[in-house]
């Protein structure tokens, strides 16, 4: 009991069911309850979990995948504060792929973002991870919690509307993206994976992707918000890496002696 009572995931979750009333979600409330807010099992049944999962959560002797986080944050009515908060006490595991090809980037590509200093740019591997960033990109994408693949930052983490002020086009760049992504690599276990997790996480997600595909490339959104800097207009780059199929270096500058360069400026300051 010493465990789960110190165990900051457990501690969360036990604060957080109990501060929703079960009338708020249509439970039945007969009886005398013998705690304030829902049970452990009412949790476990609005989160589709096992009343036994559930319970080893709260007792600090499971981590949870990104998938239940997100169905935790559901049932318990959590907003994009409460939110970020779990993602950082559960530090959510990812489902264990299938044995395939490691994502490494070359020792040539890291040295080039090293020495790239005035612009943020990040390489995307085949699965749109984010394999590598530079240090302004670094700082840049600091407020996601859910930094390590793109669409999870547009569509699943809470930062990803504050950031891509742009958010629609950004979206359906990335969705229309991945569909090209997909369609020349049917067999990909990890991107399937990554399709029915948005499909099931996302609203947005399922929307675009049943939508009619466009022809041509969509770009991507060019405008941003970081709280340190406020708004910036940057130009992104596509650029697809020969010597690795499959891999993107993605370069974001700003428009020379612009408003957003003195911000990136100001912004690569906070690297150090």
């Amino acid at each position: 009991m010493d465990s789960e009572r110190n165990d900051p995931l457990g501690r969360f979750l036990r604060e957080r069911r109990a501060l929703v009333r079960p009338e708020q979600l249509g439970l039945a409330t007969h009886g005398r309850r013998q705690v304030p807010g829902l049970r452990r099992e009412e949790v476990a049944r609005l989160a589709g979990l096992s009343p036994g999962y559930y319970a080893r959560l709260e007792q600090g002797r499971e981590r949870p995948t990104r998938q239940t986080v997100q169905s935790l944050a559901r049932a318990l009515r959590l907003d994009d504060q409460a939110l970020v908060e779990l993602h950082r006490l559960a530090r959510p595991t990812v489902r264990r792929r299938r044995p395939g090809r490691v994502e490494r980037v070359s020792p040539e590509m890291l040295g080039l973002l090293s020495d790239w200093t005035t612009a943020p740019a990040f390489i995307l591997g085949p699965s749109c991870d984010v394999l590598v960033r530079n240090s302004l990109a670094t700082v840049l994408h600091s407020r996601f919690v859910l930094g390590d693949n793109l669409l999870r930052m547009i569509f699943l983490d809470p930062a990803g509307r504050r950031f891509f002020r742009d958010w629609d086009l950004t979206a359906r760049a990335a969705v229309h993206d991945l569909r090209q992504v997909t369609r020349r690599t049917p067999d990909d276990h990890s991107l399937r994976e990554l399709v029915g997790e948005l499909a099931i996480t996302s609203q947005d997600f399922r929307r675009l992707w049943a939508a009619r595909e466009p022809r041509g490339r969509l770009a991507y959104g060019g405008h941003f918000h970081h709280p340190d800097v406020g708004d910036l207009h940057l130009r992104t780059e596509i650029f697809p890496i020969a010597s690795a199929p499959g891999q993107r270096l993605i370069a974001q500058p700003a428009e020379p002696g612009s408003r957003s360069a003195q911000a990136l400026a100001l912004l690569s300051t906070l690297t150090t």
